[in-house]
């Protein structure tokens, strides 16, 4: 009986409790407005997202679309229809998709706009990642490449885009900032701008000078008057004329070569260049300066390896050139950025393992005399004199040699350091001379440079105690002296074979061979 009671007590209270309220959900409301809809977005479908910067772009409108308005939408696909504008590639992108989702705008469902909304939004993402940072990384495709990796906020640039009124401003802010990029740009607008080229490869046997006769000044000409170094004429004769001259030596200084109007090898084999081979040498230095600093420190020298050129900038304006040599295609300087240290008067030089086993080793091994005669002295693993006498070429690698301070060193009589793993310098040298030749690719690495004491004086930047005399007094001495230098001064080792100045195309000789393969990996 009990047991009953308690149950029919159950029951009671159980019928006795209220039933909880039934939950409302909310349905989010579609905004329509002149421009276009406004659709929210479900987070599950913002939570399958794989790329972060995406989500957080949305996360930021409280996952909502935001292309679905007519005219961001019509900027958007503008940009995407012109990514060769900026040395991308078509193929890297969902143009087929974007342009079918376009044309039937009108005919999908709420679901097919959301779908189109992020497809816009990721291919944006996926031109923002390519354009600031590049497709490649330069320090896995090259051993002797050190740049350090751009510290990039692809979200932020990305946010760029739904700032009111900033669609070029976002555009802008994720392409590199630097002169030489947008000097690029506009190379390959003025190459783009240029007719289709159908030429035949010119060939000569022997040089072309002045008021000489031959059949190939026919196409020669006719590619003068293409890139625009020669003005178009009534008739093409076979002629080498003043004008034609003229047009010659332009087009010389435009690739870097003599401008001596006399038409050899070098210059037939820059004219043989066809328009598809600039376009394509232009895209890979683009791809190139995507690597490089996006922002450079108020004071700092620049080396152009295959313009054989170093320049002093400081706020933004160049203060000096010099030429420089730079290593040849069998040692080739590397590519790097550091900070200036110190330099050393009267420097010795130790001789690198790769020029030991090149050079040294093979030239001791023939004459022993070789070590006097290049002023070297030979070094055990005790720091003892090994004499040329007892050198053995079995153990030949175990010794540092060791080449004394003078006018015969191979570093000349001042050496600039700054830190870097391949062990190069910027130095003088004792062959001078070679600064007179057009094509300078002779170092085994380091970097010599043209005028060093001018150099010197303006690094140290002290009149009082490093004016020319005193540094001359310093070198006189024959005492090898460290002078620390007092200001940050850095240094960038680049290589770039393309670019533009005033509106005129300028190319440099690819001496490593690494355009069309950079070419050949992005494509």
């Amino acid at each position: 009986m009990k047991l009953l009671s308690v149950f029919f007590m159950l029951i009671l209270l159980i019928s006795c409790e209220e039933k909880a309220p039934p939950k409302v959900v909310m349905i989010p409301k579609i905004e329509i407005t002149e421009a276009g809809k406004i659709i929210p977005i479900d987070s599950a479908r913002i939570a399958s997202l794989k790329d972060s910067s995406v989500m957080v772009f949305y996360n930021a409108i409280q996952n909502k679309t935001f292309w679905m308005m007519d005219s961001t939408r019509v900027k958007i696909i503008s940009l995407f229809n012109h990514v060769q504008d900026d040395g991308l590639f078509p193929k890297d992108f969902d143009l087929k998709k974007i342009q079918n989702s376009e044309e039937n705008i009108k005919n999908l469902s709420n679901s097919d706009l959301v779908d189109y909304d992020i497809l816009l939004t990721e291919n944006l993402s996926r031109y923002v990642e390519k354009v600031s940072k590049g497709s490649l990384n330069p320090n896995k495709l090259y051993t002797n490449w050190e740049l350090k990796e751009n510290n990039i906020n692809f979200k932020t640039l990305l946010l760029n885009f739904q700032k009111k009124d900033s669609f070029d401003y976002a555009v802008n802010e994720a392409s590199p900032n630097h002169l030489v990029y947008k000097r690029l740009k506009t190379a390959l607008k003025i190459l783009n701008d240029l007719p289709k080229d159908h030429f035949k490869k010119i060939e000569i046997k022997n040089k072309i000078e002045l008021n000489d006769s031959n059949p190939a000044l026919i196409d020669i000409k006719k590619k003068l008057i293409f890139w625009g170094d020669l003005k178009p004429l009534d008739t093409v004769t076979p002629v080498y004329d003043e004008a034609t001259e003229l047009g010659v030596k332009i087009f010389q200084m435009r690739h870097g070569l003599a401008p001596d109007g006399v038409i050899g090898i070098g210059t037939t084999g820059a004219l043989n260049f066809t328009k598809e081979q600039r376009k394509k040498q232009i895209i890979a230095n683009m791809e190139r300066w995507r690597w490089y600093p996006r922002a450079f420190e108020n004071e700092y020298l620049i080396i152009n390896i295959p313009d054989y050129t170093l320049r002093v900038v400081k706020n933004s304006d160049t203060l000096r050139t010099h030429k420089v040599i730079i290593g040849r295609a069998a040692r080739k300087t590397p590519v790097l950025s550091s900070k200036l240290t110190h330099l050393i008067f009267n420097p010795t030089w130790t001789v690198p393992p790769t020029i030991l086993r090149k050079d040294v080793i093979p030239a001791a091994a023939r004459n022993r005399g070789y070590f006097s005669s290049k002023n070297i002295t030979i070094y055990d693993s005790n720091n003892k004199v090994v004499s040329a006498g007892n050198w053995s070429i079995n153990r030949a690698r175990s010794y540092r040699y060791v080449q004394s301070p003078g006018s015969a060193n191979a570093l000349g009589l001042v050496k600039f350091v700054f830190p870097n793993r391949f062990t190069v310098y910027l130095h003088d040298t004792n062959t001078r001379g070679f600064f007179e030749k057009d094509i300078r690719a002779l170092s085994s690495g380091c970097i010599r440079v043209e005028n060093p004491f001018e150099l010197t004086e303006y690094l140290l930047d002290d009149p009082e105690k490093w004016n020319s005399e005193q540094i001359t007094e310093a070198i006189n001495t024959g005492k090898t002296t460290q002078v620390n230098l007092n200001k940050a001064i850095y240094i960038h080792i680049f290589y770039w074979t393309a670019w533009s100045e005033n509106g005129s195309l300028q190319f440099r000789d690819d001496l490593y061979n690494l355009d069309m393969d950079l070419y050949k990996k992005l494509d």
